[in-house]
C-alpha cells in the first residue's frame, strides 16, 4: 500500500540498505571492533582495515545535491564514481538521521523522530535538535547504545569534533554520547582538531553544518549554496592532504534538501479542513505527525487530509504507517511518540503551521524531512589517504 502510494507521487519506499546506520558500526569494523554488526557494516559498506578512521558529516549533503552542484566540489566531485549511495531513514531530519547514525538503530528504536515531537509525558510540543520539553537526562529519551559507547568499551579512542555549544548538549547526549568532544568553531579550526586527535589511533567524527543552515535560508539551487559547498570541498581537500598515512577517510551527509515551491504550501492555522480535530501538528513541513483531539476518528482525517492535499503527499494513519515499517520497528516505549496520522509531502510541497512555527522557519526556502530522492539519498565518500 506505502509502495504504491508513493510510486504514484514520486517518492522512494522501500528505502533500499546500506543506510546511515552502517557508518559508523561500518568505522568500527575498519578498526577492528569484534562485533558482528561492525563487520557486517564494514562488509557492506566495502571499507578497509585501518588504525585511523575519520569520519566527516556535512549536514544537508544530499548525494543528488552533490550530484547537480558538483562543479562547487572538485575534491568531493573526484571520489563519486563508484562510490556507495546511503539512504537516510524516514523522516529525513538531522535528529532522525544523527539517532540512526549514531546508534544504528532506527527512529522507531530511538524516539528521534524529527524536528518536533510531542513528548507524551507533558503532552507538549518538544524540539530534538534545541532540546526543550524534553527530559535532562537524555538517556531517558533515546536510550539505545550509540556506537560511540560501544566502541569506547572495546579499548577504542573516539574523538569528536563540533562546536563549542554542541558539547553537552542533550542532542549530543542522545545520540552521540561516548568519547571525547574537542570544540572548533570554524570548518579550518575543525580540519586542524581532526588532524590533531588522528595522530593517535581511533575514530575521529567531524560534523559541519552550515551547508544546511545556508540551504535553509537561500535554498540549496542559491549561488550561496555553492560557494558553501566550494568552501567546505576545500577544507575537506586540505583535511585528507594534511592526515597521517593511512587514515581512513569517510565523507557522509544526514539528508539532502529541496527548494519550497509556495505556490503548493498549506498553512494548518487558516485552513479548517486540516486543522479540524488535530491538536498537535509536529515534525517538518515536508514531513508531519498529526496529534489528534481526544475522540477524533484517524482514517477520517487521513481521507481529509489526502483530499485536501491530493497528489502532493501520502497520507497515513499510524497503523498503517508502522504497518508498513516507515519508522523501522517500533519499540512499545516509542509508539506513543508517533503522531495518530502521518505525511509525507511530494514535490516541492509544504504543510506548515504558523500556530505553533516562528516567521523565521515560515520563510525557509531550503527543506527536507520526507522521502524524495533529493532528501534521503546521501553520499558515502571514501579515500584511504
Amino acid at each position: 500500500m506505502l509502495a504504491a502510494a508513493c510510486a504514484r507521487v514520486g517518492l522512494t519506499w522501500p528505502l533500499a540498505a546500506p543506510g546511515l546506520g552502517d557508518v559508523l558500526a561500518g568505522a568500527g569494523g575498519a578498526l577492528g571492533l569484534t562485533d558482528p554488526q561492525a563487520a557486517d557494516a564494514r562488509s557492506r559498506l566495502g571499507l578497509p582495515v585501518a588504525d585511523r578512521v575519520v569520519v566527516a558529516l556535512v549536514d544537508g549533503l544530499g548525494r543528488t545535491n552533490l550530484g547537480e552542484r558538483g562543479g562547487h566540489a572538485p575534491f568531493l566531485r573526484r571520489l563519486l564514481p563508484g562510490s556507495l549511495t546511503l539512504r537516510s531513514p524516514f523522516p529525513s531530519t538531522t535528529a532522525a538521521s544523527l539517532g540512526t547514525f549514531g546508534t544504528g538503530a532506527p527512529p522507531g528504536a530511538t524516539a528521534m523522530l524529527g524536528y518536533t515531537v510531542r513528548n507524551p509525558a507533558t503532552g507538549g510540543l518538544a524540539n530534538l535538535v534545541s532540546w526543550t520539553g524534553l527530559p535532562d537526562a537524555a538517556e531517558q529519551w533515546q536510550r539505545q547504545p550509540t556506537w560511540f559507547e560501544r566502541l569506547v568499551a572495546a579499548g577504542i579512542a573516539v574523538r569528536s569534533v563540533g562546536p563549542q555549544r554542541f558539547e553537552g548538549s542533550g542532542l549530543t547526549r542522545a545520540v552521540l554520547r561516548g568519547g571525547t568532544y574537542r570544540p572548533a568553531e570554524t570548518l579550518p579550526q575543525r580540519v586542524d582538531r581532526a588532524v590533531s586527535a588522528a595522530r593517535e589511533p581511533g575514530l575521529v567524527y567531524l560534523y559541519w553544518g552550515q551547508v544546511d543552515k545556508v540551504g535553509h535560508h537561500a535554498g540549496w539551487g542559491s549561488l550561496a549554496w555553492g560557494e558553501a559547498l566550494g568552501a567546505t570541498d576545500a577544507e575537506l581537500a586540505r583535511l585528507a592532504r594534511s592526515l597521517p598515512r593511512g587514515t581512513l577517510l569517510v565523507v557522509t551527509a544526514d539528508h539532502g534538501m529541496v527548494d519550497v515551491d509556495r505556490t503548493v504550501r498549506w498553512d494548518v492555522a487558516t485552513s479548517p479542513e486540516l486543522a479540524r480535530g488535530v491538536g498537535l501538528v509536529t515534525g517538518e513541513p515536508r514531513a508531519m505527525q498529526l496529534h489528534l483531539d481526544v475522540g477524533t476518528d484517524a482514517d477520517a482525517v487521513v481521507t481529509r487530509w489526502q483530499d485536501v492535499l491530493g497528489d502532493h503527499a501520502v497520507v497515513l494513519s499510524r497503523a498503517d504507517a508502522v504497518a508498513a515499517g516507515l519508522f523501522g520497528p517500533v519499540e512499545a516505549a516509542v509508539a506513543p511518540v508517533i503522531g495518530d496520522v502521518v505525511v509525507a509531502m511530494a514535490g516541492r510541497a509544504t504543510v506548515v503551521d504558523s500556530r505553533t512555527q516562528t516567521p523565521e522557519s515560515l520563510q525557509l526556502l531550503g527543506v527536507h524531512g520526507s522521502l524524495t530522492e533529493h532528501e534521503t539519498v546521501v553520499p558515502l565518500l571514501v579515500t584511504q589517504v
